[in-house]
């Protein structure tokens, strides 16, 4: 664990360190510098540029000093290699976009910037987002800070690991069918998918654009709030940004104002802040196939919030054993089509033999794109083609909308908020998708559901279960709301991290030379 970082438990306490002067920014990055270069062996980072590190934390001094400094002014981020980032490459953790450099930043980190926070660089990725376990990088896998052996979850694993490391404060992920929250899970830190349409999806490297939506990974519930708060401004330049929900304009704020909202209300209910809030458990999440140790931590993270107040009620999610044939028929057919653009001749890898155009863009493909991606990219082709579009991408697209009912079914009738697993097991070894492909995919089964209704989720660490070779690995809490209500979640996982502290458990593995 990186020492100055684990000197301050949240972004708050480092907040107030920067604003009294007790250490500055510039002396903040240079160490987290440092300290990078040093466990260069988690390989949760990629790309690094010291100067332009650096040359942010003297303005983000310069803003505390100004006293226009916000909360997140001078704090040290990094970014998932899926972000375009002006002065850092942006590859997609894949060989095709190798040595790329984009002309502009994205949404996501433009808005970051503007309040103030550090880039320490970009972060490891499976290759364009495609994996539960960070081992579709071309860089190589990254590597769970709890273990060395073990997976850190995908495909935003080097951000996992990167704040679970003590590295970052807080990094960005994307998550299109579980990405922030299952790495989130398998690191023991905290991570938020919103509502589809909330974070601006411009300059974030398109994988299935119906699924993907970014969304912050931190050590605590607030400071994801603080994170997504920043992330989530209407972008006219994005088709599905949302510009208005449920009457209230999507503007800085919002996120923010809503958890401020719910959590005085918890405030206000004194020993049992959670009462009146009924709180669902699927039936369908605690079946065959969920790991004993898993089941155990989840269980008493449930009775935790009971004995706040809460009432449990058993719901059913009917369609859930649907989500991963419906997913991957849907998110390998998008990512078919928005693929096709690295043809080696507007811009990407270009093999340097061959016969013909055909032959060029052939080979150029086959070497720039991994084999995962290759993949899912023959699928989404076969179930787009003539004769199999009608039999497959429209059944599914048909199954999407049972699962979205499902979840409306429920989500207000029956219960406020749904509580669950994010994993079926704690972090597996590596190398396991090396003998079976698909077998990643099944692990998915508590989240793409959520990606295709568009409905915002989060993971929160909950316990710890036995793992690879007997170790003890963190486990994560799931918690699952209706259409734009992440303040009404950020609250509900703020006031259990302050009854609990799984949040502030460290990771010993990443000392230096650990891995």
């Amino acid at each position: 664990m990186t020492q100055i970082l684990n000197d301050f438990p949240n972004i708050a306490s480092l907040r107030s360190a920067l604003d009294s002067r007790k250490i500055s920014s510039v002396e903040l990055t240079q160490t987290l510098l440092n300290e990078i270069a040093a466990q260069t062996k988690l390989n949760a980072f990629v790309d690094i540029n010291t100067e332009l590190s650096l040359a942010q934390a003297k303005s983000a001094d310069e803003m505390i000093a100004s006293g226009s400094a916000t909360a997140l002014t001078g704090i040290p981020i990094a970014h998932k290699d899926i972000f375009v980032t002006q002065g850092w490459h942006t590859t997609a953790g894949s060989n095709i976009l190798k040595g790329y450099k984009s002309p502009f930043d994205a949404h996501v980190v433009e808005q970051l910037l503007q309040v103030g926070t550090v880039s320490l660089g970009k972060l490891n990725c499976d290759e364009f987002a495609m994996g539960s376990g960070n081992e579709h990088s071309a860089f190589g896998p990254a590597h769970n800070p709890w273990h060395p052996k073990v997976v850190p979850g995908g495909s935003s694993g080097g951000s996992a690991a990167a704040v679970a490391a003590g590295l970052v404060m807080a990094a960005t992920g994307t998550d299109t069918g579980g990405s922030v929250r299952q790495p989130a899970s398998l690191c023991g830190v905290s991570g938020i998918k919103p509502t589809y349409g909330t974070v601006s999806r411009f300059g974030m490297i398109a994988y299935a654009s119906s699924l993907d939506q970014a969304g912050p990974i931190a050590r605590s519930a607030h400071d994801l709030m603080l994170m997504l708060d920043s992330m989530s401004n209407f972008d006219s330049r994005d088709a599905t940004s949302i510009q208005t929900c449920r009457g209230v304009a999507n503007q800085h704020g919002r996120v923010k104002q809503d958890f401020t909202e719910h959590d005085q209300r918890f405030q206000n209910l004194g020993a049992k802040p959670f009462a009146g809030l009924r709180i669902g458990v699927p039936e369908e999440y605690f079946g065959p196939g969920l790991d004993n140790g898993v089941a155990k931590a989840v269980e008493a993270a449930i009775a935790q919030f009971e004995a706040l107040g809460a009432q449990r009620v058993s719901i059913s999610l009917p369609h859930t054993r649907l989500s991963i044939p419906a997913y991957y028929v849907i998110a390998p057919a998008e990512a078919s089509s928005n693929l096709a653009r690295y043809d080696a001749i507007r811009y990407g890898h270009r093999t340097e033999q061959y016969t013909d155009l055909t032959d060029m863009t052939a080979r150029s493909r086959s070497e720039g794109f991994g084999a995962e991606v290759q993949r899912r990219i023959m699928v989404g082709t076969y179930v787009l083609s003539h004769g199999y579009y009608d039999a497959y991408y429209l059944q599914a697209q048909r199954i999407r909308r049972l699962i979205a009912e499902d979840y409306q079914a429920v989500l207000g009738p029956q219960c406020d908020v749904i509580l669950g697993p994010v994993n079926p097991t704690v972090a597996p070894p590596m190398g396991k998708t090396d003998q079976s492909p698909t077998a990643e995919w099944l692990a998915d089964i508590y989240t793409l559901s959520l990606n295709l209704a568009g409905l915002p989720g989060m993971s929160i660490p909950c316990g710890f279960a036995p793992g690879f070779d007997g170790s003890s690995l963190p486990v994560g809490l799931q918690l699952i709301g209706n259409y734009f209500e992440e303040g009404q979640l950020l609250a509900l996982a703020h006031h259990f991290q302050n009854t609990t502290d799984w949040h502030a458990q460290r990771p010993k593995h990443s000392e230096k030379g650990a891995v």
